[in-house]
């Protein structure tokens, strides 16, 4: 069904899922950079969303501020506002009547935020999902190219067109160099699951191998023919069985 959360003023959208019993385990999904929680049937976080549903887990999936059918101009979105947004949405979901464990799942931009939501919340997450999480989001803005788009990191202008007509703004760039990703995230002790193809050509490995080195109980998946989106060869399906595996063992 879907669902509309509110955060500091802003309405958040998404699809909520959930078995026909009393009592469930949720998996909380997070879309990346200029994507959308997953509204057709090719997207990763759709598939992903009807293999957890039909193993029995609830599902509960979104658009970030300035994303999808979310309020917020994309131009004011960061991170930090991200994080705000994953805040809210783990507070709805630890409200909602019948559910047990809550899992995070991010992929790109989303594992960032999903790594760094549990590690504020840590206790109340059991298990984590990272899928090509684009830590090196930070490595880009320090060196002024972001998404192939240059600018001097030293003198961030206030906008910055980039692709699909969308216009990032210079506030994102700011916050992106100075995010202590890898020092929040680990303070997340659970179990996590790291799933990062050696094709990416967006993010590169060195993201997840970093949060290989930091995190306590992880298992790192780099998988030899797969791209950003695990759209190539069989990723897709290792990918889906991989995170599928995870949660429910």
């Amino acid at each position: 069904m879907d669902i509309e959360i509110k955060r500091d003023g802003l309405t958040l959208r998404g699809t909520f899922n959930k078995p026909q019993t009393k009592q469930f385990d949720l998996v909380v999904l997070m879309h990346g950079f200029t994507s959308d929680r997953g509204m057709n049937p090719n997207q990763l976080l759709y598939q992903l969303a009807a293999r957890f549903e039909g193993k029995g887990l609830a599902t509960l999936r979104f658009d970030f501020n300035g994303h999808g059918q979310s309020d917020g101009k994309f131009e004011d979105m960061t991170v930090l506002n991200e994080i705000g947004d994953a805040k809210a949405i783990l507070d709805y979901a630890r409200q909602i009547a019948g559910v047990g464990k809550i899992y995070l799942l991010g992929h790109s931009q989303g594992g960032v935020v999903a790594s760094m939501i549990a590690g504020y919340y840590p206790e109340k997450i059991a298990k984590l999902a990272l899928l090509a999480p684009a830590a090196t989001l930070k490595d880009d803005a320090l060196k002024g190219d972001t998404q192939g788009f240059t600018y001097d990191p030293n003198n961030i202008p206030d906008q910055l067109p980039i692709k699909k007509g969308l216009t990032l703004g210079g506030f994102y760039l700011r916050t992106a160099q100075t995010l202590p990703i890898y020092e929040v995230a680990q303070q997340y002790h659970g179990p996590v699951c790291l799933v990062h193809g050696l094709k990416d050509t967006v993010v590169n490995k060195i993201a997840s191998t970093r949060y290989d080195d930091v995190y306590s109980n992880d298992t790192l998946h780099l998988l030899s023919d797969a791209d950003h989106g695990f759209e190539i060869g069989n990723s897709r399906q290792e990918a889906l069985d991989i995170a599928t595996d995870f949660f429910l063992n």
